[in-house]
């Protein structure tokens, strides 16, 4: 029998990835705070954000019990030092025009997620991963080309973001999402305040400044509560991941870029040469590749479980 999909889990799983859709536009309205203030004050406002929702879930005892876990601690801290690389890096993406490349970075995501279970893991490409992956491979080396270099942006989201995932899927059984944002927020947040402090000593703050276009009351607002959107995008996709099965997950992870993609072309009118659409023209064809699989792979798995539990007879 085909179980019946989660509609409550499909709402929460497309509300989280549309809100991770829009960050660029998030990030262009601070404007024009730098990316240093910007992470900064994202970290350290997730942090508090974080603190706030604890008590009411009754979160403290897990949150002790992962401090206690030296394992797991360790593990949240490598979590929080890669996932501060990759809001860094796609903060400044976003305040230098760069928002295509984002986008190009959360879409060969998925596939550098496969390349990696076959590195730290020693799993096994299958037929079409391994054309997946070459496509694209090939996607980059024609963007370097157009680019006069390699999207080190891209590269570097896809990379951090494919490495926090691992880790966190390593932990994931013992820290749930509240806790874990919580941990990683704290740990990052002795980092954040020097950055602020040298961010303040530069006379580049733009929080509570005023005399630029740009600044004001406003700015203060969105700027204090960027953990908001932060937070409250991960605990939307935690409720959502819960009820819904991986491959629907899959496939609602490319809301997110393909949102990104539409606002640098449309909004932010970033220049698309026609090389250049074609190495997302690739990068498109090797994720229709690995998703291809992916359910290839999920129908062979539940076809199997469902003989043996009996659900599946011969025909007579």
């Amino acid at each position: 029998m085909t179980p019946t999909l989660d509609r409550r889990g499909l709402a929460y799983g497309a509300t989280a990835y549309f809100i991770w859709g829009l960050f660029p536009l998030f990030m262009a309205a601070l404007e024009p705070a730098g990316a240093l203030e910007i992470v900064a004050w994202r970290s350290i406002s997730s942090l508090a954000v974080c603190l706030a929702i604890v008590p009411f879930v009754r979160g403290w005892a897990r949150i002790v019990s992962v401090v206690k876990d030296r394992r797991v601690l360790a593990r949240l801290a490598l979590a929080s030092l890669v996932i501060a690389v990759n809001w860094g890096v796609m903060v400044y993406a976003v305040v230098t025009d760069r928002v295509a490349q984002t986008s190009l970075g959360y879409y060969i995501n998925p596939l550098l997620t496969v390349a990696l279970g076959v590195v730290l893991l020693g799993e096994r490409l299958r037929r079409l991963q391994l054309v997946a992956i070459g496509v694209a491979a090939l996607a980059v080396v024609v963007l370097a080309v157009e680019m006069g270099g390699l999207p080190w942006i891209s590269l570097v989201l896809a990379v951090s973001f494919a490495v926090y995932s691992f880790i966190k899927k390593d932990v994931g059984h013992k820290v749930d999402a509240l806790t874990g944002l919580t941990v990683e927020t704290a740990v990052q947040l002795p980092v954040a305040i020097g950055v602020l402090g040298l961010v303040w000593a530069s006379g580049e703050a733009t929080l509570f400044a005023r005399g630029a276009e740009g600044l004001g009351g406003w700015h203060d607002a969105l700027m204090l509560t960027t953990g908001t959107w932060t937070a409250g995008a991960l605990l939307i996709f935690a409720a959502g991941a819960r009820r819904l099965p991986l491959n629907i997950s899959g496939l609602l992870q490319y809301i997110a870029p393909t949102m990104t993609f539409a606002l640098a072309v449309w909004h932010f009118h970033e220049p698309m040469p026609p090389a250049r659409w074609a190495g997302f023209a690739l990068v498109w064809v090797a994720l229709v590749l690995i998703t291809v699989d992916s359910w290839r792979a999920r129908s062979k798995v539940r076809d199997s479980q469902a003989a043996v539990s009996g659900e599946v007879t011969e025909p007579v």
